[in-house]
């Protein structure tokens, strides 16, 4: 009787979400979520669509910015690593008002810069801030989230944070010569200290609070200000689903025998793939201008139209993650990626059409795909190494984003022509398609791993 009495009194947090319909405050956190990674790719996106102009207002040429680009991917590689702990320590939100106020503060002082590197410490310190955006706000919405439409509601997310890609490149395209380089720095300075607003408007994960401290008193308050007819059996002990128990280890345990093979895979195809995008975000537009004489005002048009094709990758990304096999999905994004980076080094820019469709598809894979990477590695580990997991993941794909802008500043001045940097940027995105490909074999297409300890035989 006594353990039946204990089993009764057990409150399931993970069913009790999954369970409720989709209402009025998901759809709310939703909003604030995209908010806020629009701000993010705003920020993360615009530096390189202005580079050559920067370097003109400093004095210099785009190969006097790659002490920008290079701090501002080591400042990003460095928050991705300790800034998600924090918030699986502290809190979803406490972590998420500290990054809007950094680098927010920061990119108000980087319109300022009277030097490059003055610009390139300002630019490194603030991506210890922007890079966590994205992390701690998908653990933030997954939680939250009926899992029937979580990988729905975080690709809605990421389709923000590519409209910041887009919000940046409709300020070049048609504000660049009015506000001059300064002004994207004071936009992407204000508008997040105003976001902070709208973040104190909402309560703290209920996951993370479980995993936190099942015991802690705000949680009965919290399911009941979510659903005032649940019920809540006196005394009742919370917890998440069938998961395992909190490990000791934190953000470790997905270096342990269960997450071992995933977490290394994972790793190494967000080094390639962030790798790759933070290559061809910061100097896809100097190549343009540079080796095929195309302005980076039409450039940035080009690339308004081919965010589309970004945003409709991303939304079937996450309506076919909720149905298909998500690793063989991801494999087929980026070997289709691989021929579209080919093919934007093998079309000339003035046979305007087919160079657009070759944008379009390129940012449909790319976008989609590294969508797909996202939600799988948020939805990979369980809510005390949530932040951590994607985090960390990106940490290491932050080390791709050093190394591979440095290896496109060295191209440049090498003077390697456009088909031939375009035909070796083609060659991670296949990497990635078998790194994906391996992951579901090692998960046995299972996202999270093929199961638990299994039960022992009576």
């Amino acid at each position: 009787m006594a353990a039946d009495s204990a089993t009764s009194e057990k409150f399931d947090v993970a069913k009790f979400i999954d369970e409720r319909p989709v209402g009025a405050r998901e759809y709310f956190l939703l909003a604030i979520v995209s908010v806020i990674l629009f701000l993010d790719g705003f920020d993360m996106y615009f530096l390189g669509k202005i580079l050559p102009a920067i370097a003109e207002g400093l004095g210099g040429t785009p190969v006097d910015m790659q002490p920008v680009v290079n701090y501002q991917q080591i400042g990003m590689a460095i928050g991705a690593f300790i800034m998600p702990p924090l918030a699986d320590r502290i809190g979803r939100k406490p972590v998420l008002a500290l990054c809007l106020v950094g680098f927010g503060s920061l990119s108000l002082w980087a319109a300022f810069s009277d030097g490059f590197s003055m610009l390139a410490v300002l630019r490194g310190i603030s991506g210890i801030f922007f890079s966590a955006m994205l992390p701690v706000g998908l653990a933030f919405l997954s939680e939250a989230t009926p899992k029937a439409r979580r990988a729905l509601f975080m690709s809605i997310a990421l389709v923000c944070f590519s409209g910041g890609n887009l919000g940046s490149g409709v300020m070049v395209a048609w504000f660049l010569d009015d506000l001059g380089w300064e002004g994207f720095f004071i936009a992407g300075g204000l508008v997040p200290l105003l976001a902070l607003l709208l973040l104190l408007m909402v309560r703290e994960s209920l996951a993370f609070r479980v995993n936190r401290n099942p015991a802690d008193p705000r949680i009965p308050a919290q399911i009941q200000a979510l659903d005032p007819q649940t019920p809540i059996p006196a005394g009742a002990v919370f917890h998440m689903g069938d998961q395992d128990e909190v490990s000791p280890l934190g953000p470790l345990a997905m270096f342990g025998k269960r997450y071992l093979v995933q977490t290394v895979l994972l790793f190494s195809l967000c080094f390639f793939s962030l790798g790759n995008i933070a290559l061809l975000a910061n100097w896809l537009a100097t190549f343009m201008q540079e080796l095929a004489g195309l302005p980076i005002e039409t450039f940035a048009f080009y690339m308004i139209i081919g965010y589309f094709g970004g945003a409709t990758g991303t939304l079937v990304m996450g309506w076919l993650m909720d149905r298909v096999n998500p690793y063989w999905l991801i494999t087929g994004y980026f070997l289709v990626d691989a021929v579209a980076i080919f093919m934007i080094g093998q079309i000339p820019p003035q046979v305007a059409v087919a160079f657009v469709t070759a944008l379009i598809v390129w940012n449909f894979c790319q976008v989609g795909g590294q969508t797909g990477i996202n939600n799988m590695a948020t939805m990979a580990y369980p809510p005390e190494m949530r932040s951590s997991g994607i985090g960390w993941a990106g940490g290491f794909g932050r080390l791709g984003g050093i190394v591979f802008p440095a290896l496109g500043g060295q191209a440049l001045a090498l003077g390697l022509s456009l088909p031939v940097i375009m035909t070796a940027t083609a060659v991670p995105a296949l990497l990635i398609a078998v790194l994906v490909f391996a992951l579901g074999i090692a998960n046995g297409g299972k996202i999270g791993g093929r199961s638990k300890i299994a039960p022992a035989e009576s």
